[in-house]
């Protein structure tokens, strides 16, 4: 499915998207009623030009999953955490479009090559223990502090204090952030 705000531009999502090969178009909107049509038609991938002064947070937060890409020249941060799958500059290519919604069906996140070479978190996070990084990976595959305080040999205490370190390097409000933040790091594989 596609969305834009302006109908030309709608088109040629419209015709981008019909030219790659397995895919298939089910819709294309506006903004207005992106949220209704993709929940209705439940899409695979939704491809979105975001216009500068559209808000997409609440519209993303909304989409129950549906992986989104979207073409913005927007903090590409912001839209990731509101829930895009993925996020690239309004002049990428066709190719370029094509890898991440692709990607973002088979569940991976897409950012702008720039992201790949600028720290996506402070400097200070890349410093995590062995220790953090052991248990950042264990909290990644979904084990609760008991969990990984008994595979560890360590008390529940110490769990705490090294998720809440881990936590602070990272910049991370949640485990769920943090796992997210050490992916993005290189420091977890999921």
């Amino acid at each position: 499915m596609v969305a834009a705000a302006s109908p030309v531009v709608r088109a040629g999502l419209k015709a981008l998207v019909g030219a790659i090969p397995g895919c298939a178009l089910v819709g294309a909107s506006g903004p207005a009623e992106l949220l209704q049509q993709a929940l209705e038609l439940q899409p695979a991938t939704i491809l979105w030009q975001l216009a500068a002064d559209e808000d997409a947070a609440t519209t993303l937060a909304s989409l129950e999953g549906i992986p989104t890409v979207i073409l913005t020249e927007q903090s590409h941060r912001n839209l990731i955490r509101a829930g895009a799958r993925g996020v690239l500059p309004t002049d990428a290519s066709e190719l370029q479009i094509e890898i991440a919604i692709r990607a973002a069906g088979a569940g991976l996140a897409v950012l702008p090559h720039e992201s790949a070479t600028a720290p996506a978190v402070p400097q200070a996070a890349s410093g995590l223990t062995a220790r953090e990084t052991q248990i950042l990976r264990m909290v990644a595959e979904g084990l609760a502090n008991k969990e990984i305080a008994y595979r560890l040999g360590i008390s529940e205490h110490t769990v705490k204090f090294h998720v809440s370190a881990l936590l602070g390097k990272l910049g991370a409000g949640s485990r769920a952030e943090a796992i997210g933040m050490g992916v993005r790091l290189g420091a977890i594989m999921l």
